[in-house]
């Protein structure tokens, strides 16, 4: 998997996730709530293993 198709699937775990955090909140759902928090930092992983991806790259391509 590319540094860019890893930045996107984890914006969109992280969209997901808030909008289950949000509708968990408002339905008074513990458990869809946790859901998205597990979501959100899925997404934030991802976000950063597609950035180190980058910086790897780059690293390599310098040297």
């Amino acid at each position: 998997m590319g540094s860019t198709s890893d930045k996107v699937k984890g914006v969109a775990n992280e969209a997901v996730g808030n909008i289950k955090q949000g509708v968990g909140k408002a339905t008074d759902n513990d458990r869809l709530r946790a859901e998205g928090v597990v979501q959100e930092k899925k997404g934030e992983v991802q976000q950063n293993v597609g950035k180190a991806k980058d910086a790897l790259k780059k690293g390599v391509d310098k040297a």
